[in-house]
């Protein structure tokens, strides 16, 4: 007991780094996600903004978990995630590919939705007070679920729904582990080019101090199809 408290202390992440609350994370992340969707559309030759842009991820990731852990009412966030998954396929298909309507490749709130839908499996299963077997069928479950949003199509698929499950998976083990824990899963599967940059979104999480902050809820529900769509008009215009 005594070796783990050490760890456990070792680990500990000093306090007056931790100044970010889940408002400030979400900022960033969407400021992250301006910068990466606007270089891929405008300016394919600023290769900055796209090595920023991949912060957005491991942000938002760590924010779903956060946000699901602590909602009270985990089917409205699961409806209320699915509903802007819909809103947000037109407009994102209309930057991807160019049509209205394409089905090979899905939005990113449509990822987090099947990674909520995984989360909230994973409690009825593995909840509090299950026995190991069902503990193990849990974590299974989880890994199917990854692995079928690449069937999917689902955008950032395994590292998506993977990066929310790790950091569900180790709350509670101190925000160190997590980070860590977070930093090696991504590094695994993604590690070519530009994509390495995506670690730099694990340090922001460093600096959480566990608050919610004004909330914002609809903010993000609202700018991820708007500015999509605003992306779209300005590229059709300038033809």
């Amino acid at each position: 007991m005594a070796a783990s408290a050490g760890i456990g202390e070792d680990m500990e992440i000093p306090k007056r780094i931790q100044v970010l609350d889940g408002t400030a994370l979400k900022l960033i992340a969407m400021a992250s996600m301006v910068l990466d969707h606007v270089g891929d559309n405008f300016f394919p030759g600023q290769v900055w903004m796209r090595v920023l842009g991949r912060s957005a991820m491991p942000i938002f990731a760590f924010c779903i978990s956060e946000g699901f852990a602590h909602t009270h009412d985990k089917t409205r966030y699961l409806m209320r995630m699915g509903i802007f998954a819909l809103v947000s396929e037109v407009p994102f298909d209309l930057v991807t590919a160019g049509v209205p309507l394409e089905f090979s490749h899905q939005n990113i709130m449509a990822t987090f939705f099947w990674a909520i839908l995984g989360l909230m499996l994973f409690e009825r299963i593995a909840g509090e007070g299950a026995p190991k077997s069902r503990r193990a069928a849990g974590y299974i479950m989880l890994a199917v679920f990854a692995m079928v949003s690449v069937l999917l199509g689902l955008d950032y698929n395994m590292l998506g729904c993977g990066l929310i499950f790790v950091f569900y998976l180790l709350r509670g083990k101190g925000l160190a582990i997590e980070v860590a824990a977070g930093a090696a899963y991504h590094a695994l599967l993604r590690n070519v080019g530009i994509y390495w940059f995506g670690l730099l979104g694990f340090l922001p999480i460093l600096s959480y101090n566990g608050q919610r902050g004004r909330g914002l809820k609809w903010l993000f529900y609202l700018f991820y199809p708007g500015h999509l769509l605003l992306i779209w008009l300005v590229r059709t215009m300038l033809g």
